[in-house]
Order: C-alpha cells, then structure tokens, then sequence
C-alpha cells in the first residue's frame, strides 16, 4: 500500500451512476470503483493506484464537472 494519497479526478463531465467500492475498502490498481454516464454512454472508472479508499468525494446519481475529484486513495 502506498503512503502517498493518490486523488482520483474526472476527465469528463457526467453523471455517477454506480460507486463500486465503499471508503475503507482494498482495491487493487485497475478495480472498477466508478461508473460514469457521459455523453449517455456508460464508462468503468477503474483505480489508478492500489491501497485503501481513504474518502468517497461524490454521490450516486449526481454530476460532476471535469476535474472533480473523484475519490483518494491511500
């Protein structure tokens, strides 16, 4: 697990339909953890990094703007 927290941001503007893990949670680099409607296409946000989902930053069903952070992980 990394010391350094690493900040999940996202590329697009959307809408979150679906948030996969949960604060506190072991993820592995490239576990799907956010689903993203953009553009009314459906896309898998997978982790950029392993370690702990140390705070969730946005909820189900709202949008987000590009560069939103997304969730940190630690």
């Amino acid at each position: 697990m990394s010391a350094e927290a690493t900040t999940m941001k996202a590329e697009f503007p959307g809408k979150i339909l679906d948030i996969m893990v949960r604060e506190g949670d072991s993820i592995p680099a490239g576990q799907p953890v956010i689903l993203l409607e953009v553009m009314k296409m459906e896309n898998e946000l997978l982790a950029p990094a392993g370690g702990v989902v140390e705070k969730i930053h946005i909820e189900k069903n709202h949008s987000v703007g590009a560069g939103d952070v997304l969730l940190t992980i630690r």
